[in-house]
């Protein structure tokens, strides 16, 4: 078997959904499996999976046992010679798998890939390529360094910046939304540490692979959708939480003096509190009517009775017909992509060419009875059943 996707849930159910939809298109064409691996979900996580994909591997713990330990269950179960740790909100396009298996087996000494990765607004999101946060780059990204001289390659090294987003090349930190690698290597570093629950196992996964002399990948030819916000709440638990992550790593791979040790302890809460902050809902203004583009017109009376206001119809015929002019208005306006006659791959680039625009977007996977996207990466996702 060429490639075992992981993904580890947690009361994500709809994305769960969407993510398995877009993962079964993107391996049509390649021998294989997805492992679905629950920590105990509290919604119907499960009989969702049972019921619509009962093809697939599902591994139901008896706990929420973290990222770590969830993900290591899954791999031990995979048979594919390549893995990719996948998060459940996350879309791929139907290439992705194709693209970065093509990748991976021209390269000599790979260690993980990572690719592009976008939010639900369509945005870049830097975290897809980082540096080692030694204590001198997580000082710069603390301290906003990074955003004051971003030519200066001194205080740009937290989010890799030597590459940009639009180029591929070696990093050395990936994110743990979707991290493509070889089974047998990740089993040879001995997988994520369980000693750690969450938040800095990719950082510290990344880092082991690069001392073990690989070459870890920034891939840009593919994008991915990851709504982010939606996997984590970012309230009093995660500020802990992620200071304990933060700690650990440093603990575990860098041998520093006290007054570093107390350094990292200010900048870590200062951190962990800008990241609080950030997760706090904005209030985003309520669309005043909805763009659908499908080939089912008779779509627009129910979402329409669900919704409230106005759907207006378009026949969608190709990525490249989407731009802002056709879309021009001084109300905001939804933007609705029908999966039945839309690919995953057109959704997402149709997220990626009308970004910052004043469009929000919404995603009606195949033959699901829902809506689902994000207008900020630092909360959760909006949700909207239509049948």
């Amino acid at each position: 078997m060429q490639l075992s996707i992981i993904i580890l849930n947690y009361n994500v159910r709809y994305f769960l959904e969407q993510c398995v939809l877009s993962v079964q298109k993107a391996l049509e064409n390649i021998e294989g499996e997805i492992i679905v691996v629950d920590n105990a979900s509290s919604d119907d996580s499960c009989a969702m999976m049972q019921t619509r994909f009962p093809e697939v591997t599902l591994i139901r713990n008896a706990g929420n046992i973290g990222f770590a330990k969830g993900n290591n269950i899954g791999v031990a179960a995979a048979q594919g010679e390549y893995i990719c740790i996948l998060n459940p909100d996350t879309v791929v396009a139907e290439d992705t798998f194709v693209k970065v298996l093509a990748f991976a087996k021209a390269q000599k000494n790979l260690g993980i890939i990572g690719v592009k990765l976008v939010d639900g607004s369509g945005n870049f999101l830097p975290e897809s390529k980082r540096g080692i946060p030694t204590p001198w780059v997580a000082f710069t990204k603390i301290m906003g360094l990074y955003r004051c001289f971003p030519k200066v390659s001194l205080f740009t090294k937290y989010y890799a910046s030597h590459l940009g987003s639009n180029q591929t090349g070696k990093v050395d930190i990936l994110v743990g939304a979707f991290m493509f690698m070889s089974r047998e290597m990740y089993l040879e570093v001995g997988g994520f540490d369980e000693n750690c629950f969450m938040y800095s196992d990719d950082i510290d996964l990344s880092y082991q692979v690069s001392q073990k002399g690989k070459d870890n990948f920034y891939f840009h030819d593919t994008t991915v959708l990851h709504y982010k916000g939606e996997s984590t709440i970012k309230d009093g638990a995660y500020m802990k939480r992620f200071q304990q992550a933060m700690r650990f790593f440093y603990q575990k791979h860098f041998k520093v003096p006290f007054f570093f040790e107390f350094f990292m302890q200010i900048g870590i809460f200062f951190f962990s509190a800008l990241k609080r902050i950030q997760g706090k809902s904005k209030k985003i203004k309520a669309p005043n009517h909805y763009l659908l583009l499908s080939s089912n017109d008779k779509l627009v009376g129910e979402l329409e009775s669900v919704l409230g206001k106005k759907v207006v119809f378009r026949l969608f015929e190709g990525e490249k017909m989407v731009n802002s002019s056709l879309f021009k208005t001084n109300e905001s306006v939804e933007i609705l992509l029908d999966n039945s006659h839309i690919s995953f791959k057109d959704c997402i680039s149709i997220l990626e060419s009308l970004k910052n625009q004043g469009f929000t977007f919404k995603i009606i996977p195949k033959s699901s009875n829902f809506l689902i996207g994000s207008n900020n990466n630092n909360e959760r996702g909006t949700i909207i059943e239509i049948r």
